[in-house]
């Protein structure tokens, strides 16, 4: 019943930017660290930024001082900011996270089904 939901994705010019949010529903006991990576076509998924539950975060060094990640855990929601978008970085972005379902008191991790990021030049 956990599920992740992305929303914010879409066409840009570079140098724009883009605010993408991922939203945790369902049978929720307990948040761990949220992330976001990404997949361009052809290439493996790779790490975007994290952040832990309170609010330390870490950066891929190609997007770092151009995005922001941050949480608001009484909306069990992550964002990611992106500035100054590079053509490079269109991909898929995926929402992750640490999640402790009240079904299986454990934690797993969760994925979203990904939100599509264009960057024209």
């Amino acid at each position: 019943q956990v599920q992740l939901e992305e929303s914010g994705g879409g066409l840009v010019e570079a140098g724009g930017s883009l605010r993408l949010s991922c939203v945790a529903s369902g049978g929720i006991f307990g948040l761990g660290n949220m992330g976001w990576h990404r997949q361009a076509p052809g290439k493996q998924r790779e790490p975007v930024a994290e952040i832990t539950w309170h609010g330390v975060t870490d950066y891929a060094v190609p997007v770092k001082g151009r995005f922001t990640i941050s949480r608001d855990n009484a909306k069990k929601t992550v964002y990611l900011q992106m500035n100054s978008l590079k053509p490079e970085d269109a991909a898929v972005y995926y929402c992750n996270a640490q999640i402790k379902d009240t079904a299986y008191n454990e934690y797993d991790d969760y994925w979203g089904r990904g939100t599509q990021v264009t960057v024209s030049s």
